[in-house]
């Protein structure tokens, strides 16, 4: 799916929303204060970044407002428990892209990760069709000609990240960097080996992934 960067302070908050986004299949990585998700934000380039305003060192709005300085693009969704609409505004106007107010439905976190992932990735529809293969991105879930595939969460991870670029090579270290957070224990082969798990799941009848040597991978819909 993607690399996300979570900066929350609250242990408890923290630890529920990246369960929610690893079982989503996307890699987690956690700041608890702004110089740490600065540091994070410049040192692993994600794809998305979910904002708390209330952090210990500096404000959320402040964290925004020099990643934006950066020049970092990455779309921002902020989570804050003030409910004034000023403050929808300041961080709207200061480069937000979403805004979502504490306390908060897990399903509607969700559903705003996936709409600024879409978003993000220039792919608004959720389902694409690659030849035999059909995958929804709402619901993380594949098929081949109708037959579910069974994809545990770093194939359907790898998979999603292939099927955004049908066509182009994805290299080795962009797989590694949005399948993997930061802390994982990663072995050096392990993107092979997900990527020949995903070549088993899709023959016969699904697209193939051939690897370009020295380059990446591609997915083609033959």
């Amino acid at each position: 799916m993607a690399r996300i960067l979570l900066v929350e302070d609250d242990p408890a908050l923290s630890r529920g929303i990246i369960a929610l986004l690893k079982a989503a299949g996307h890699a987690a990585d956690t700041a608890k204060d702004g110089e740490t998700a600065l540091f994070l934000a410049e040192a692993e380039p994600c794809s998305l970044v979910i904002l708390d305003i209330g952090l210990p060192d500096m404000s959320g709005f402040d964290v925004l407002k020099k990643l934006r300085a950066r020049a970092c693009k990455t779309p921002v969704l902020i989570l804050s428990a003030r409910d004034h609409v000023t403050d929808r505004v300041k961080g709207l106007d200061l480069g937000a892209d979403d805004y979502l107010l504490k306390p908060f439905d897990a399903s509607e976190l969700g559903a705003r990760v996936r709409a600024l992932l879409r978003r993000d990735h220039g792919d608004p529809c959720p389902v694409l069709v690659i030849g035999n293969l059909t995958i929804d991105r709402s619901r993380a879930t594949a098929e081949i000609c109708g037959r579910p595939l069974r994809l545990r969460r770093r194939e359907w991870a790898v998979l999603d990240r292939l099927t955004a670029k049908v066509g182009d090579v994805v290299s080795k270290e962009k797989l590694m960097a949005e399948v993997f957070s930061y802390d994982d224990a990663v072995a050096p082969n392990a993107v092979e080996v997900y990527v020949a798990r995903l070549r088993r799941k899709l023959e016969p009848d699904g697209p193939s992934i051939k690897t370009m040597r020295g380059l990446g991978y591609m997915l083609t819909a033959s």
